[in-house]
């Protein structure tokens, strides 16, 4: 059965006439077992957005031949993805019983800063169940059996719970052949096979990935995305990181480094960054650089963190408030690069700063809107719970069928379980 198909993807069939470019190097012809992935993906993620919902109302929403539904329903039921509830109220006939995604399949996620890692547990819903705090080092190794006791302990307060595998968020680039990281000037470890050590302990498969393309994947798979095919996505922690999404797929680029525009320098007489270049744009728009702003507009002040320096312009101090508007108008300048080179539709913002959103908000859509070259300026909102934005898209990096990089070459369909870890 030809696969089901959305009314955009109708309307973009009546011009599909012509001549369409073809990449034989990595083409593959469509199969029987293609069209089956593709309906599986819309039934699933009908069910993620709708739930509970009955058999019917997927083979309506759908367009999907009612026993087409029941098999791949059944078929989700039996890799645990999707489980029965309660049997809903007719008027007439049979009482339908309503389907939800299986809230017992979760995923162990990790978000690594510098200097601590927040370790949680995500069901397949997107909600964080458990999470906790470890410092972390210089010493890789260590900090990494660290981390180690922090899953098994939050995993041992959820009894009863399938683990679906290990998702982690790292403020660097992973190398998508080797799954080793290959720039993460921020984190300073050495060369470290952190996913092989993970997975040697925890027993379980582990996915390693870009914070920023993380949040972003997030986004895509548990946030407001829907009719967004050309997106940015940009992470201000104590750097800057950026992810692209564009004309519907994930960009990653040779190596998988697309999208580091924090280490683009636009100001070469500006301050040293820790990749070895001066002023790239993290060292003027992070939260590092809101912090030596308020130092040097407060210099009798004590070294505080940037959480406190956000508590200090709510409470009425001007040099706080000062630096954070400061930060504020070199992320909207760095936003050019962005809205030059790559026109999206909208620039999600996610990290430190959203809390305060309605500090940056004005000053970050004006430097935007003066700044964009042609046309209506991109929308530029935060991402909903900013601050756990990237423990969500660890999540959602086990929760995706098959490896992330083999997910980026197709059309992104949202929620994509299935084809991966032990169900799959």
């Amino acid at each position: 059965m030809a696969p089901a198909t959305w009314a955009g993807d109708r309307e973009t069939v009546k011009h599909a006439a012509g001549i369409r470019r073809v990449d034989l190097s990595h083409v593959q012809v469509a199969s029987s077992e293609t069209a089956r992935r593709i309906n599986r993906d819309i039934v699933l993620e009908l069910i993620r957005t709708s739930q509970p919902i009955s058999r019917a109302d997927l083979a309506r929403r759908s367009g999907l031949q009612r026993s087409t539904v029941s098999q791949i329903v059944e078929q989700l039921i039996g890799e645990k993805w999707v489980r029965e509830g309660a049997m809903a109220s007719a008027p007439r006939g049979r009482r339908p019983t309503m389907l939800g995604l299986n809230e017992d399949l979760i995923a162990v996620a990790v978000d690594i800063h510098p200097r601590q890692a927040t370790v949680a547990v995500v069901d397949l819903n997107g909600r964080v169940l458990l999470r906790a705090q470890t410092p972390l080092s210089s010493d890789a190794a260590g900090s990494t059996r660290v981390m180690v006791q922090s899953m098994r302990r939050l995993l041992d307060a959820l009894p009863g719970k399938s683990t679906e595998g290990i998702g982690i968020s790292l403020p660097g680039r992973v190398d998508p052949a080797t799954h080793r990281l290959i720039f993460a000037p921020n984190l300073r470890w050495p060369d470290f096979n952190l996913k092989k050590m993970i997975e040697k302990k925890m027993g379980l498969p582990v996915q390693l990935e870009n914070a920023a393309t993380a949040a972003l994947l997030a986004e895509l798979t548990f946030g407001r995305m829907d009719g967004v095919r050309d997106a940015v996505l940009v992470t201000v922690s104590e750097g800057v990181g950026t992810s692209i999404f564009a004309n519907g797929q994930m960009v990653s680029g040779h190596h998988g480094v697309a999208g580091e525009f924090g280490h683009v320098p636009i100001d070469p007489a500006g301050p040293h960054c820790a990749c070895g270049q001066k002023g790239c744009w993290e060292t003027f728009a992070s939260s590092r650089a809101a912090l030596r702003y308020y130092r040097d507009l407060a210099p009798e002040s004590k070294t505080i963190s940037f959480h406190e320096l956000l508590n200090l312009a709510e409470e009425g101090d001007r040099a706080a408030a000062r630096a954070l508007a400061q930060q504020a108008t070199w992320i909207g300048r760095g936003l050019r690069i962005l809205i030059a080179g790559l026109s999206p539709s909208t620039i999600l913002i996610a990290g430190e700063i959203t809390p305060a959103w309605h500090r940056y908000t004005p000053i970050i859509e004006k430097e935007v809107a003066d700044l964009t070259l042609a046309g209506v300026p991109p929308a530029v909102r935060p991402v909903r719970e900013g601050d756990i934005a990237r423990l969500r898209g660890a999540a959602a990096l086990v929760f995706q069928r098959g490896a992330p990089r083999e997910a980026r070459s197709t059309e992104i369909r949202r929620l994509r379980p299935g084809g991966s870890g032990k169900n799959g």
